[in-house]
């Protein structure tokens, strides 16, 4: 049999760090095994419904490299590939009345108020007491009569699930192996809304088997849901697809990952400056481990590797740390005509100067670990900041205020002098001048490089900083360091 897998989503937004897991895994289970992958837009729930968010959805997934097989642009005869347009073919419907035939499934014509005085119960679900509001069958007993005169009279009816009130509900899932729950836990779903849709659980069981779909990857919050799409599978006389739980995804605190956490979406992570190759890596491993020791892997590599067997049932924590290092990994095996491509914008952002940026972009690719630090390693090359005397003080250096300032001046009718600015002209100007007077070269490179750059750290050294800012700017930056020490003297 063919593997076939799906994603589901809602254009809901942006595609969250948990959603984008979810297609990951889904893609990888059916390319590993050489099946099928269809995307399938859910839009039943049209308060939800967020204008572009389809256009996000497809974005991202090109972007990932994530590409379906089928889909609503890819109609393989499985289609329509998104719900509402299925709906309006009234097939949730067709298979609901087909449910009430079987006496699986019943029309309730409750309204609010009466929903509101039901009683409450407490459910344990991921771990937390929730209170929750379970139906009492009411319109479970309503004669034929009273149904048909509600109808006629176009009385407003959901379509409830007939959930027995005893006995047990089975189901297997691949990675929290037989799980049992008493019926009388279950409360009696809602297949179809007064509007007419269908809840995004009835779709799911009715779109999952009409397109046969064979594995269904999911976060482990569905685990409570699951026992009523098993007795939908059953009611229908359906085989079950392998269910695949996935562990929820923490924060560093091992809170669930929050939407307000400011980096819980794909797209807040490529603005927040890391590579979409690293987000996909990073995110694979956010609940699944590879057999060896391997971390980095190109998504060939995870398509081949993949098994999810061996997707863990712990909660996966999103370690920002492990991201950070594992995007500087991709960053520094980038070509340099990517890099250029990805580092420019953030460079242009912070110098307006006409100077080389590409040399720029080079002394930094080692030092980053997402494009977003770019900005405050390079920062001192449009302005000199204004910086306290003390930092020409370097005692691994032999550096002081006042053996920085006789080498400043000393070196600046030099710098006046020279007309190459290149980088090989003014380490020679400076080589030249250490050899001359017999000092260590950090005494004589110290004090220019902190004079021209104004920091304690830099990416290059005094060469490279003043080629870049060139002769007028440098110039001008050590008149400025040695006023400084002056005063300070």
């Amino acid at each position: 049999m063919k593997v076939r897998t799906r994603y589901a989503p809602s254009p809901t937004g942006r595609m969250h760090v948990g959603n984008l897991r979810t297609a990951l895994y889904e893609f990888l289970t059916a390319k590993h095994e050489g099946g099928d992958f269809i995307l399938r837009i859910e839009d039943t729930d049209q308060e939800r419904y967020v204008d572009g968010a389809v256009e996000i959805i497809y974005r991202t997934m090109e972007k990932t490299g994530l590409i379906h097989d089928e889909g609503p642009d890819k109609d393989k005869g499985f289609g329509p590939y998104v719900q509402s347009e299925r709906q309006a073919t009234g097939i949730y419907l067709e298979y609901a009345k087909k449910l009430i035939e079987k006496g699986e499934a019943y029309y309730c014509f409750c309204d609010k108020e009466r929903l509101a005085g039901l009683k409450s119960v407490v459910s344990e679900e991921d771990g937390e007491a929730k209170e929750i509001t379970k139906y009492d069958k009411h319109c479970l007993h309503l004669s034929k009569e009273e149904i048909e005169a509600n109808l006629a009279a176009g009385k407003p009816y959901v379509i409830r699930q007939n959930v027995p009130t005893t006995g047990t509900t089975t189901f297997t899932d691949a990675i929290y192996g037989s799980i049992t729950v008493e019926n009388e836990e279950l409360d009696d779903m809602i297949l179809i809304k007064t509007d007419g849709f269908p809840t995004y659980n009835f779709a799911n069981v009715i779109d999952d088997h009409l397109m046969g779909i064979t594995h269904v990857v999911r976060g482990n919050e569905y685990l409570s849901s699951t026992p009523k799409y098993t007795r939908l599978y059953q009611a229908f006389g359906w085989e079950e697809p392998v269910y695949i739980h996935c562990p929820l995804i923490t924060n560093e605190e091992h809170k669930k990952l929050s939407k307000r956490s400011g980096h819980s979406s794909f797209e807040d992570l490529l603005e927040q400056g890391f590579v979409t190759e690293a987000i996909v890596n990073f995110i694979a491993l956010l609940g699944w481990s590879p057999a060896g020791n391997q971390e980095i892997f190109t998504l060939d590599e995870l398509i081949k590797e993949f098994d999810y067997h061996n997707i863990s049932k712990s909660p996966a924590v999103f370690d920002m740390q492990k991201l950070r290092w594992m995007n500087s990994e991709y960053i520094k095996k980038m070509d340099d005509e990517t890099y250029y491509a990805e580092a420019m914008p953030y460079i242009d952002k912070v110098i307006s100067r006409d100077c080389d940026k590409k040399l720029i972009a080079d002394l930094v690719k080692t030092r980053i670990e997402t494009f977003c630090d770019i900005a405050g390693l390079i920062d001192f090359f449009e302005e000199l900041p204004d910086y306290d005397v003390e930092m020409f003080t370097h005692k691994k250096m032999k550096t002081n205020s006042e053996n920085s300032l006789e080498v400043l001046k000393e070196l600046l009718p030099r710098f006046e002098a020279l007309e190459d600015y290149s980088i090989p002209a003014i380490e020679s100007l400076l080589m030249g001048y250490i050899a001359e007077k017999g000092i260590k070269n950090g005494q004589g490179l110290w004090p220019v490089r902190t004079a021209v750059s104004g920091k304690q750290s830099t990416p290059g050294g005094a060469y490279e900083i003043m080629h870049i800012l060139g002769k007028d700017e440098s110039l001008r930056r050590i008149r400025v360091a040695i006023e400084k020490l002056e005063a300070s003297l």
